[in-house]
């Protein structure tokens, strides 16, 4: 497999990805993005821990959530548990942002 085609290869993928993203955002609430990943879910409870050294850390539980990444075949998940020193954003989604642009 030639390096062009790997990379025609992975558009796809991406492009495959963008398109499930566009037909399940509508049934998310929240999105969280950690530095390793993109998830939407319902159901999102970030927690503030520290160490016995001083530093903090996020632990982060979401339930049903769909994570953005083209290498997995199952994308919706039942339970996800993240622990990270890195930031954490969540957002709620609102009903305006739903609206996904059409592929015309």
């Amino acid at each position: 497999m030639s390096a062009e085609d790997l990379e025609r290869y992975e558009a796809e993928i991406e492009l495959d990805l963008y398109r499930e993203y566009r037909d399940v955002v509508g049934l998310f609430r929240f999105v969280v993005e950690t530095e390793r990943r993109f998830y939407l879910t319902n159901e999102v409870d970030v927690q503030v821990r520290g160490t016995d050294g001083g530093d903090v850390y996020f632990e982060v539980r979401m339930a049903d959530a769909w994570v953005w990444d083209m290498y997995r075949t199952a994308r919706l998940v039942k339970n996800v548990h993240v622990l990270t020193f890195k930031d954490v954003n969540v957002e709620e989604i609102a009903p305006a942002d739903l609206q996904v642009p059409s592929d015309s």
